[in-house]
């Protein structure tokens, strides 16, 4: 038993207990994965066949991990174990047992690609309106419907679903919900979500087959039981029902999946579900430092519905949080990609000891643009490079197509998205015609009367002319006004905005990312040019795929907070830490909402192991108007006594204007964490006030500016001037704001008035 020296008393208490209804409640970094192995290790060495194991994870990767280190302890008998996701299983025994439902053994899983396909050709059949019955809508409510075992007669049955059908005018969901289920049978295909919703078939309509299952499987543990929806809850509880040997391991307090189906009272109810559970809770961290934990437990503590444990680690003090304010999401990014070089630089680090955590996607333009523009590379885990992204791609492509009409790559990409009626059919008779007469393909399109007949030559040429009116706005206005006229004129924008799918949001958002940056570039004052052309230029020599392939690259690494669960850096940057962004602004409906938005912060937290910076700016541009911003309340909830703010280095202010404010200041000072917390003054004065110009503001002449003059910036405010250098035209002014700290400007971009 030498592998059970190494547990620390919790964890071997928990592997030991192999009889009866077992709860492991195992708080972030407490060796869950160990405990997980052993247990299972532990039981075939006390006899139990591993056929009659059955151990269900999350990830494939989860279950492979888990699988090689049992062998290691009891070597080939580990094979014999029925482990993996919840998919897998459950596909392995409707192999066995399909015909029982009318389904070949050998069925075809259709992939979600699949599954829209199949959605988009019915649709097509029944002549409906792709954008009214939008097909992700389509997928996510018919995959919600079969996560809650509605199947499609419960479904068109059900007058409380239909009447909300009816109301959101899709009154036919129902029918084609019933229609893709009969086409899948036909084809005898089953979609990832029949794999459970058919297994709790199977298991309800043919006792037989339970009984078989529930004495084949003597022994159940679940990983992340936080994490499952009602239909695997349904299909753990009934395979248990006989021998209840089942042990579930998970923490409350990391449950971020309810967009996914996720239910968290499974976890919080199963003392209920089984009131002579044993409970084992797994309290030391041995991840991250004193501080990290401190600050985690202190954010955690303010959710009301929590199973209670006491995390701690035994690991050294630690770093104090750093907290960084920046003016913009821009400065932001400057300030993450700054303070990573030197800490590499200063530590003799890796970039791959460093990631970046974000709430949204959209947030990785800012950092990616500071991070190549100081040569650090790295990459997106688990998702696409902001401007690899399709629907930022699409768009660029217009932008293109706009300045540079022979570009055919661009042309091919758009001409039918959004969707025109220009098929491939007629795309193919472009190209055609274009070879045949040695023609562009611009060309062509751009003459489509003489080229193409009918409705083609008819939809080819509407494009043509819009294209050709993106040119003209493009002759006479700036980059933001150019590229919002065509994201908006060309239907990109309509398209995403009427997909209510949480993909079709997270496009959405990418979009107004893209502006918000074209925004930005149009207000700089340090060029003279600010046509989108030129943006353009800046994008291509941005975005050239200069990254490292190598999957062990040293890189650092962006990710969103749902794409972090179950890893760990040793320096961890949590961005954009401000209200309505982090917590999301669709997640302030309900306490439960707000609850699962905080448990994320959690996460994100205890993703650091060594050291934890935070960061927010203090104004984000939304559809290109510049919004002040509000700090994070999840600010407000970190144990003060764990912070440093870290402001003075780039916002220079006053001494008693430092933190979050100076009752802020007074509050980090004490030591609240045993205690209840106080309610904290909120004040705007860690804002920069919103400048109001002087009535009648005008710029002045700043040929005669001089040193120690007093100025006002129409939106920077009032401030003195510290430093010229150059020749004219191009002389450079160092000025010192009084709300924003300093900033060197342009002269003849500057439009500066002169108050002494």
């Amino acid at each position: 038993m030498d592998y059970l020296a190494g547990l620390n008393p919790s964890q071997r208490a928990a592997v030991e207990q192999t009889e009866g209804p077992v709860m492991i409640v195992a708080g972030a970094g407490s060796g869950k994965t160990r405990v997980i192995t052993y247990r299972v290790a532990h039981l075939i060495r006390k006899g139990v066949d591993p056929f009659h194991i059955l151990v269900l994870t999350f990830t494939n990767k989860a279950a492979k991990e888990m699988r090689e280190r049992i062998m290691k302890v009891v070597g080939s008998e580990a094979k014999n174990i029925w482990m993996g996701t919840f998919h897998s299983v459950f596909a392995r025994i409707l192999r066995v047992e399909a015909e029982l439902i009318g389904y070949p053994r050998n069925f075809t899983i259709y992939d979600t690609d699949d599954s829209k396909s199949l959605l988009r050709s019915i649709l097509k059949e029944m002549n409906l309106d792709d954008k009214l019955y939008n097909v992700n809508h389509v997928f996510g409510r018919i995959s919600s419907a079969k996560n809650n075992l509605i199947s499609p007669q419960e479904y068109n049955k059900n007058e409380a679903i239909l009447a909300e059908d009816r109301e959101n005018g899709r009154s036919m969901l129902g029918q084609i919900y019933m229609t893709y289920a009969q086409r899948c049978y036909r084809a005898g295909a089953m979609d990832f979500d029949d794999l459970l919703f058919k297994t709790n078939v199977l298991l309800n309509k043919f006792p037989e087959t339970l009984y078989k299952y529930q004495h084949q499987f003597k022994y159940l543990m679940v990983d992340e039981y936080q994490d499952t929806n009602f239909s695997q809850y349904l299909i753990v509880k009934r395979l248990a029902a006989v021998n209840e040997n089942i042990c579930v391991v998970g923490d409350d307090a990391q449950s971020i999946y309810a967009f996914r189906g996720a239910n968290i009272q499974n976890i919080l109810n199963f003392q209920k579900d089984y009131p002579d559970v044993k409970v084992f809770k797994l309290e030391q961290n041995y991840r991250s430092t004193k501080t990290i934990v401190k600050a985690a437990n202190s954010i955690i503590a303010n959710n009301k519905n929590q199973l209670e444990k006491n995390v701690f680690s035994d690991n050294e003090d630690g770093d104090k949080i750093k907290v960084a304010r920046a003016f913009s999401d821009n400065e932001e990014g400057k300030i993450v990609a700054e303070n990573i070089v030197q800490e590499k630089s200063l530590k003799s680090l890796q970039y791959k000891d460093f990631a970046i955590l974000y709430r949204t996607n959209a947030q990785s333009r800012a950092m990616e643009e500071a991070l190549r523009k100081l040569g650090v590379p790295y990459k997106i885990y688990g998702g696409t490079s902001f401007y690899q992204r399709k629907e930022i791609k699409d768009l660029i492509a217009y932008f293109r197509l706009t300045y540079n009409p022979n570009d055919e790559e661009a042309l091919k990409r758009v001409i039918n998205y959004p969707r025109r009626g220009i098929g491939d059919t007629t795309v193919e008779k472009i190209i055609v015609a274009a070879d045949q007469n040695q023609l562009r393909l611009w060309d062509v399109v751009s003459n489509a009367q003489t080229f193409l007949d009918g409705r083609s030559a008819a939809a080819v040429g509407n494009f043509a002319l819009m294209i050709q009116s993106f040119q003209a706005v493009g002759h006479s206005h700036n980059a933001f006004d150019t590229a919002m006229h065509i994201a908006q004129h060309s239907g990109i924008l309509k398209d995403l905005y009427e997909d209510k799918s949480v993909e079709g949001l997270s496009r959405y958002e990418n979009i107004q990312e893209l502006l918000n940056g074209i925004k930005e570039f149009s207000e700089r004052e340090d060029i003279e040019e600010h046509g989108l052309d030129i943006f353009l230029q800046d994008v291509a020599l941005l975005t050239n795929d200069d990254n490292d392939k190598n999957p062990n690259a040293d890189t650092v690494s962006l990710m969103t907070i749902h794409s972090s669960k179950g890893l760990e850096f040793p320096h961890v940057y949590i961005v954009g830490l401000e209200e309505n962004l982090f917590p999301s602004q669709l997640s302030l409906n309900s306490r439960s909402e707000l609850e699962e938005e905080r448990r994320l912060f959690y996460v994100a937290v205890t993703r650091a192991e060594k050291k934890l910076h935070l960061s927010y700016a203090t104004s984000r541009y939304r559809w290109g108007t510049l919004n002040n911003c509000e700090p994070s309340r999840f600010l407000d909830e970190l144990n003060p006594s764990c912070l440093e703010l870290d402001f003075k280095p780039r916002v220079p202010m006053a001494e008693d204007n430092m933190g979050f404010s100076s009752e802020r200041i007074a509050w980090q000072q004490k030591d609240t964490f045993s205690k209840p917390k106080p309610k904290l003054v909120k004040t705007t004065s860690i804002l920069p006030k919103a400048h109001t110009p002087t009535a009648g503001f005008a710029p002045s002449d700043t040929s005669g500016l001089q040193v120690g003059m007093e100025v006002e910036h129409e939106r920077f405010g009032f401030g003195k001037v510290v430093e010229l250098e150059g020749n004219k035209p191009d002389i450079k002014a160092t000025i010192q704001f009084k709300e924003l700290g300093q900033k060197q400007l342009l002269l003849k971009f500057a439009k500066l008035r002169i108050v002494q």
